[in-house]
């Protein structure tokens, strides 16, 4: 028996109904990776200050949270700007001079690196932080100091561990 045009057209539209639709994995894998780098990315709101198992930092209790800036780092041999080797402690203790040169020297070259955008006719407030041993001693911590303070680093900071409040 033939099938009339109106049969044969209901048929194909039966068949195109019954195909199964799958999942377009490609997509979903490319939504779980942005959204995955996306969580890496934005997971850390703390400034991870560098790590070294020769020093030993002061304790302290704060509530306002450090902010990403340059680190110096006094150890008891050397001194250290972003991990480069600047200075040793014996030179500088050995020194009568207050400002550390080859200390200053690094932080102007960092200065001119980093772009710190401010309104015109005002000078920058760059920012450091200084991470030194509790056991060093402080006329070398008043050099370091006096050497951030002349290459224009206004606001200095001294990295410290937090100290749990004993109630009590």
């Amino acid at each position: 028996m033939k099938m009339s045009r109106r049969a044969k057209r209901m048929q194909r539209q039966h068949k195109r109904g019954r195909r199964s639709t799958g999942f377009n994995l490609v997509a979903l894998m490319d939504i779980f990776t942005i959204l995955v780098f996306f969580l890496l990315v934005n997971s850390s709101d703390v400034e991870v200050l560098p790590s070294t198992k020769g020093l030993k930092l002061p304790e302290s209790v704060a509530d306002k949270k450090p902010e990403e800036t340059l680190v110096v780092m006094v150890s008891d041999e050397d001194i250290l700007v972003r991990g480069k080797k600047v200075a040793s402690v014996q030179a500088v203790m050995a020194s009568p001079a207050l400002v550390i040169r080859p200390l200053k020297t690094e932080l102007d070259y960092q200065s001119k690196r980093s772009r710190v955008r401010t309104p015109k006719g005002t000078k920058a407030k760059r920012e450091i932080t200084i991470m030194g041993d509790k056991e060093i001693p402080f006329e070398l911590l008043k050099k370091v100091m006096v050497t951030c303070t002349r290459a224009n680093y206004t606001k200095i900071s001294l990295a410290v561990l937090k100290k749990t409040l004993k109630k009590g």
